[in-house]
């Protein structure tokens, strides 16, 4: 039955979402744990790499719940709850995709603004440190948060456009149904 497409591509969302968020939290704790300290007021915390792990999945299961319900709900309008599992997980995968993007790209664009502007930055974001190499590590973890929240919502609507033209025999990609 199709419906349980519909449900395995919600699932599917909220789990890729919550591994994205992990995996892009652990690489940013790489980057700078200071970031989470200062933002998340975790001075005490000892373990701080698997805080900011743990902070990434869970942040990652929320945004998914958000985004997969919405995405699932309107797929399966768009579908008449017919969309194979195979088929609408694709647009799953491609939106996860390009939110790791945005993550990339929302890194980049907060490390060029407190290259180019550092007062600025400084004064305009939370306890960003002062040295140049600390306030570039501190810029990539605030920017691509920033870029992989904002960019996944983003997705999901252009993610959306896309099955909606394939499906309704807009683009050749549609399955048979």
């Amino acid at each position: 039955m199709k419906p349980f497409g519909l449900i395995g591509i919600w699932i599917t969302g909220i789990l890729g979402a919550a591994v994205l968020g992990a995996l892009t939290n652990f690489a940013n704790s790489q980057v700078s744990a200071l970031y989470f300290r200062n933002i998340m007021h975790w001075r005490d915390v000892s373990n701080i790499s698997q805080a900011i792990v743990a902070q990434g999945f869970f942040e990652g299961i929320l945004s998914g719940l958000l985004v997969s319900t919405i995405f699932a709900t309107i797929v399966g309008i768009i579908s008449s709850a017919r969309c194979p599992y195979k088929y609408g997980v694709r647009y799953v995968g491609g939106l996860i995709l390009m939110a790791f993007v945005c993550w990339i790209i929302g890194g980049l664009l907060a490390v060029s603004l407190a290259s180019l502007s550092p007062e600025f930055y400084r004064h305009t974001f939370i306890a960003v440190p002062e040295a140049l190499n600390d306030r570039l590590r501190y810029a990539w973890v605030g920017g691509s948060i920033w870029g992989i929240q904002f960019g996944g919502i983003a997705a999901m609507f252009i993610f959306i456009g896309l099955f909606r033209a394939a499906w309704t025999g807009h683009i050749e990609s549609a399955p048979n149904t």
